[in-house]
């Protein structure tokens, strides 16, 4: 069994359709943090192909105040079959600091191909993009590993396959702008990209509960660092048993 099979086939049972979150963007360059931007990520559920499946929409603004410092206005979509919680879809829209791209790709799990407008490429089994990969991850049992082992993925981005990991680092309380919360806390490993750096930079805090929400994510930057803090949900699976205090 290779490593990548016991990521393999997970049941999804984190989330459903119609979970709705929203995130606050801070951003800060000399240590004082600034509300910089928003992001919105929900599910609905849709048919694709004939296929039962979750249509999961990711999308991220600069504030309108700052755009002049870094102009966001990004779009990811993925249709993620609900049996097996792999994407048969992927679109991608985004503007990053003037740098604009868009991608359109469609999975087929049978023959493990990935096609693009640049062509067919070869995909192994279990490939994600990068949408479904958060949903994924959210159904991972940590309960299983220990502090620092490796949990690997492959991800489809960019015409390329890129194998990754999760990086768990075990349990801890998290003050974020929402509240204090039990989280389970990992680092997954970045691939380089316009507004990320590659590598193990990124820190990722999720509910430690039944749903597994993003609660915190910080990250360097190209300039700067980000701190992402979950301000708003609806329509969790399971209740948010692992607040502790409420800030508002």
């Amino acid at each position: 069994m290779s490593t990548n099979d016991q990521f393999c086939g997970l049941r999804n049972y984190a989330f459903q359709e119609g979970e709705n979150i929203t995130f606050n963007v801070f951003y800060s360059v000399i240590g004082i943090y600034i509300n910089a931007g928003s992001a919105n990520f929900s599910v609905t559920a849709d048919q694709f192909n004939n296929r039962p499946v979750y249509h999961v929409v990711g999308s991220g603004s600069s504030n309108p105040s700052y755009d002049w410092i870094f102009k966001v206005r990004d779009k990811y979509e993925s249709f993620i079959d609900t049996a097996t919680l792999q994407p048969l879809k992927f679109l991608r829209d985004i503007n990053e600091g003037g740098f604009k791209k868009t991608e359109n790709i469609t999975f087929n799990h049978k023959t493990g191909s990935a096609v693009t407008s640049e062509g067919t490429f070869k995909v192994p089994t279990c490939i994600q993009d990068v949408l479904s990969s958060i949903y994924y991850a959210r159904n991972i049992d940590f309960s299983k590993y220990k502090p620092e082992d490796k949990i690997p993925f492959s991800m489809f981005l960019d015409n390329e396959v890129f194998n990754l990991y999760i990086k768990y680092l075990g349990k801890e309380v998290v003050k974020t702008k929402y509240g204090k919360f039990n989280a389970i806390k990992f680092k997954p490993l970045l691939v380089k990209g316009t507004l990320f750096e590659g590598g193990e930079k990124m820190t990722v805090w999720v509910s430690d509960d039944a749903n597994h929400i993003p609660l915190r994510i910080e990250s360097p930057i190209v300039v700067g660092s980000v701190k992402v803090d979950m301000m708003q949900y609806r329509n969790l699976r399971y209740p948010l048993s692992s607040m502790i205090s409420f800030n508002h």
